[in-house]
């Protein structure tokens, strides 16, 4: 039975331990999407904390596929010798890295893209801040191209791996769901229709990268929608992917419209509120011939060590635990197997909006606390 510190084999890339950072959005970026230094110790410490893959937050490909502010950008090589420092200070401190590549489709807002945003149709959904146009044969294969372009970067700067990002009713994610994705051509109605901008994605990627770098996906199991992507539908594309070669699987669900059942749930505060894909993520480990994560509030050692040892799981990924103790697998390796102290508030996010970065809000109300008593 594997247990969570022992090392797993992705392509030809060699991780320490079963427990991956999941992407997540930090607001660290300048406009033009490069890396600041402040990001860049934030995955420093990460590594130094002993995660055995970071993901980084989401990279948008083309400028009009940006959602959030600070977000990192892989649409040029202008910021190659940042991301370049960026990769070397993850190396320098042991750890591995690798990007998260996106496109927001419709799940942005004109502001963010400049211009209206784009989607595999011009529907009206609680998913889209606003209507979308419809993307053109011309603009898909633009789109595509430029996924292939920013995995071709990675390797060019780095990075150990890349991730494709076709999960929280983003692009890839608007392609496979029935509800956002009401075409008439060979991109709509069927599930081998939909799944073809993913495919054409991959392979594009697969061919700029070359067969021994890893690229890996992150995929909803399902999108908790009414009409929208169901596990029988994720199925169909974990087949046609395992077949094409794709080198692991993250396993994730929702939307930002899925309410409760979103990906980013909160008040997971006992054991049985853990693992919320777990369920999900198992038919899609039967169907694969590859490696399968998942991601979905862990955050005590039995959990994790469940999911990988009784499970299957390659491994479990995490991310906001991480944003208050980047060290929590250091520390459940010493044997200190307390849960991790996040609070599952989603505090974390507010700050990047407001002051240029992600931290656990939660933390710093205890250390003010705790410096008022002193004083």
């Amino acid at each position: 039975m594997a247990t969570l510190f022992q090392q797993i084999q992705i392509n030809n890339l060699t991780l320490q331990n079963r427990i991956v950072r999941s992407a997540t959005w930090e607001g660290m970026c300048r406009p033009d999407g490069g890396p600041t230094p402040k990001l860049i110790d934030t995955y420093r410490r990460l590594a130094q904390g002993g995660v055995g893959l970071i993901v980084t937050g989401f990279a948008f490909v083309r400028p009009e596929g940006k959602q959030m502010p600070g977000m990192m950008g892989f649409h040029s090589d202008d910021s190659g010798v940042d991301f370049q420092a960026m990769t070397r200070a993850v190396h320098e401190a042991g750890g591995r890295i690798a990007v998260q590549l996106v496109h927001a489709g419709g799940q942005t807002t004109r502001a963010m893209a400049g211009r209206q945003p784009l989607a595999p149709s011009a529907v009206a959904t609680a998913q889209f801040p606003e209507l979308a146009a419809e993307l053109s044969a011309t603009q898909i294969a633009e789109i595509t191209a430029a996924f292939a372009q920013g995995a071709r970067r990675a390797r060019s700067w780095g990075f150990d791996a890349v991730q494709l990002h076709s999960a929280h009713g983003y692009l890839i994610n608007q392609f496979l769901s029935p509800l956002t994705n009401q075409r008439q051509d060979s991109y709509g109605g069927s599930r081998e229709n939909r799944c073809r901008f993913l495919m054409e994605v991959y392979q594009q990627v697969r061919q700029a990268v070359g067969s021994d770098f890893p690229v890996i996906i992150k995929l909803n199991g399902a999108d908790n929608l009414e009409g929208g992507l169901a596990l029988e539908d994720a199925l169909h594309a974990v087949r046609w992917l395992s077949a094409a070669g794709i080198d692991a699987i993250e396993v994730s669900a929702g939307t930002p419209a899925s309410g409760p059942h979103s990906p980013a749930r909160t008040r997971i505060n006992r054991p049985e509120k853990e693992a919320y894909h777990l369920a999900l993520a198992g038919p899609i480990k039967a169907a694969a011939k590859c490696p399968v994560m998942v991601v979905g509030g862990f955050r005590s050692y039995a959990v994790a060590q469940q999911a990988v040892g009784e499970a299957g799981m390659a491994a479990i990924c995490m991310s906001r635990p991480l944003i208050r103790e980047p060290d929590l697998p250091r520390r459940w390796q010493a044997g200190d197997l307390r849960p991790a102290q996040c609070i599952s508030c989603n505090g974390c996010f507010k700050p990047g909006l407001e002051e240029g970065g992600i931290y656990c809000v939660a933390e710093k109300k205890e250390r003010e606390k705790a410096a008022a008593v002193d004083s």
